[in-house]
């Protein structure tokens, strides 16, 4: 098959699931647009408002910061698990996959509910702590910073693992034979040979969970603080305190066009380079 030919397959396999999503996502994006630009002779006072307003720079700055530190330890996480796994046998790996995919079968907003009371000033870490050192521990590790990477983690690893796994099972294992007889160590192997390979998945992968993050609402919400408020809480802040529509339309188009800056370049580069 010539690459027109497969370039040409793949086009007319997706275009039904494409137009579907075109057609169930395009309404609700133009009616958000319109929302952002309605008033006075189609003004942009919304977006004027919020672009030069302290507390919308301050969400943009926490939301880039948390969704780039969570997809950096959900990768660390994640490219170790599928490390492990890539190194089972075929039967065993089905059966750890189906661990690695358990956290999908339960809601993220049970999975919040959860961590608090795994969490919490009382919860099942401080109680233990406490048990240990027989005295009253109360470690702050909910509604900060700390709590909510723990549940951005928890949700985005089984979402790196796919990618990179399938990277890792691709590579030829004589690859790693022609290296090991060269006399190269298995650090070596790692850096030179596992990790260059593995880069295709890597960066499907943490381009997948980025965006992903820079959209997170239930998780910041719930196990999040003041400190971490994101670009969809303000949002939803907006839209249902001070019901100010165009201002929340207006930050979700922002949202919007910051999720394609950063995904666009990525999926050319990914293109040009594999």
């Amino acid at each position: 098959m010539t690459p027109t030919s497969g370039l040409r397959a793949q086009t007319i396999f997706m275009s039904p699931g494409t137009m579907i999503g075109v057609a169930i996502v395009a309404p609700s994006l133009s009616y958000v647009l319109f929302t952002s630009v309605h008033g006075p002779d189609f003004s942009l006072a919304a977006f004027d408002a919020v672009l030069t307003s302290a507390l919308f720079r301050q969400s943009m700055v926490t939301t880039l910061y948390i969704a780039g530190l969570s997809s950096l330890l959900s990768l660390l996480l994640g490219f170790i698990v599928a490390l492990h796994l890539a190194g089972q046998p075929a039967r065993r790996r089905a059966f750890l996959m189906v661990l690695v995919l358990l956290p999908f079968w339960t809601s993220v907003l049970v999975k919040c509910f959860a961590f608090t009371v795994i969490l919490g000033r009382e919860g099942i870490i401080n109680s233990f702590l406490s048990w240990i050192f027989a005295t009253k521990i109360q470690i702050q590790l909910i509604f900060n910073l700390v709590g909510l990477l723990v549940g951005m983690t928890s949700y985005q690893v089984p979402l790196i693992v796919l990618p990179v796994l399938a990277s890792l099972l691709a590579i030829d294992g004589a690859i790693y034979r022609a290296a090991s007889i060269m006399g190269a160590k298995p650090a070596r192997i790692f850096w030179t040979v596992t990790v260059p390979m593995s880069l295709p998945g890597v960066l499907a992968g943490l381009m997948s969970i980025f965006v992903m993050s820079l959209g997170a609402f239930v998780i910041p919400a719930l196990l999040g603080g003041p400190r971490d408020f994101m670009l969809s809480n303000l949002v939803d802040f907006y839209n249902r305190q001070v019901l100010d529509w165009p201002k929340a339309s207006a930050i979700s188009v922002i949202l919007f066009g910051i999720v394609i800056a950063f995904a666009t370049p990525a999926a050319l580069w990914r293109r040009r380079k594999f």
